[in-house]
C-alpha cells in the first residue's frame, strides 16, 4: 500500500524493522564503492546524525558502536540519505583508513563465482590482528 506521506514528504519516518532496526549501507562518497553494511536502531542514526561518525548497533553482540571505535578507521559523514519506503539509509562517507574487520578496504572484497563457491578478488589492506588486539 502507497504511503505517499512517507514517499515523497520532507519528515524523517524511519521504518524500523520488528526489532526497531534499518539496514544502512555505507558507501565511499568519492568513488561510489560500497564499503560495508550495518543495522542502526533509532540511537545510532540518531549518534550518527548529531555527530556525524558513523554509529551502528551490533545485533550479535547487542549494543551500540562507532565505527573505528577499535582500529581506529573511522568513518566521516558526508551526507545521509534515505529510500522512497524510508527503510534502507545510505550513508556517504569519507573512511579514515580501510573498513573491513578482516583486513580488506571493502566487506564486499568477493565475487560470487558458483552456486557454492567465492572468489577473493582485492588485496588486503591491513592485518586485523596487529589492529584488534
Amino acid at each position: 500500500m502507497s504511503d505517499p506521506a512517507r514517499e515523497t514528504g520532507t519528515l524523517l519516518d524511519v521504518k524500523y524493522d520488528a526489532n526497531g532496526l534499518v539496514p544502512a549501507i555505507v558507501q565511499d562518497h568519492e568513488s561510489g564503492e560500497i564499503l560495508m553494511m550495518g543495522w542502526m536502531n533509532e540511537g545510532a542514526l540518531k549518534q550518527t546524525l548529531e555527530t556525524k561518525l558513523a554509529s551502528f548497533y551490533s545485533r550479535s553482540r547487542q549494543k551500540f558502536w562507532i565505527k573505528g571505535e577499535s582500529s581506529g578507521n573511522t568513518q566521516e559523514v558526508v551526507e545521509a540519505r534515505i529510500d522512497c519506503d524510508q527503510d534502507t539509509i545510505i550513508l556517504k562517507v569519507k573512511s579514515n583508513g580501510p573498513c573491513c574487520h578482516v583486513g580488506y578496504n571493502s566487506c564486499f572484497y568477493r565475487k560470487i563465482t558458483g552456486p557454492e563457491s567465492l572468489e577473493t578478488v582485492d588485496e588486503k589492506a591491513y592485518d586485523p590482528s596487529e589492529v584488534y588486539k
